[in-house]
């Protein structure tokens, strides 16, 4: 198993009612495996995943991206301006 942070920024923060948490998760398991299994978990954030922007250890990373060990992985709600 692989231990990983989970961080949780703005109104994530708010519908999973926790700033982070942390998770074991399988080995290899990628950034979709993660988001379908918090959705799972946390049913008020199963929306709100469709659409989040994703870093792992900081840097941003799209679904197919493999999670590393006691990896970080920050979920942002979608950001727009002009």
């Amino acid at each position: 198993m692989n231990r990983i942070k989970v961080l949780f920024f703005a109104t994530l923060r708010q519908r999973a009612g926790m700033k982070a948490l942390e998770l074991d998760v399988p080995e290899e398991m990628s950034v979709q495996g993660l988001r379908e299994l918090l959705g799972r978990d946390y049913p008020a954030l199963r929306q709100s995943l469709e659409t989040v922007v994703i870093a792992v250890n900081r840097e941003f990373a799209f679904d197919d991206a493999v999670i590393p060990t006691n990896g970080e992985v920050a979920f942002f709600p979608p950001v727009s301006g002009g």
